[in-house]
């Protein structure tokens, strides 16, 4: 019997760091984790790269300009979670705008939390990227 090509979902989410702390969103209204926190982030468009989603997202969800210089793949995350899903989370080095809700009717806050005080509404898969990632821990994976 011939096995069915397993069909990815990618995802891109942004880790903006400013000293010891990181930019999080609180999701609203979306019908996914909403009034948990998570990361600007979203879903590839059809024929768009990874790094191109991630400055368009980045706009869209919190107002600020990424340049491709100034951005880097910082943990991927292989997750069983409604659909096989790879998510490449980004970093940016710099970025143009000071962060703030761009989509009210998705997002209720966007505050800097300490990497090491993050708070317990945060999604888990999240949570689990940004400590691999405070650790320089380039993949792990969640949910099998």
């Amino acid at each position: 019997m011939k096995k069915e090509r397993l069909k990815i979902i990618p995802g891109i989410y942004l880790v903006l760091f400013k000293e010891n702390d990181v930019l999080l969103l609180r999701r609203y209204n979306t019908g996914y984790e909403d009034g948990n926190y998570s990361l600007v982030g979203g879903h590839l468009d059809d024929n768009e790269s990874y790094e191109n989603a991630i400055i368009r997202e980045a706009k869209e969800e919190a107002g600020i300009d990424l340049e491709s210089k100034d951005i880097k793949a910082l943990h991927v995350l292989h997750r069983n979670q409604d659909g096989n899903r790879i998510d490449i989370f980004f970093t940016a080095s710099k970025w143009v705008g000071e962060p703030k809700t761009m989509e009210p009717e998705k997002c209720d806050d966007v505050s800097w939390f300490p990497i090491d005080n993050l708070p317990t509404n945060i999604i888990p898969f999240i949570k689990q990227a940004l400590e691999k990632s405070k650790e320089k821990t380039l993949y792990s994976d969640f949910g099998f």
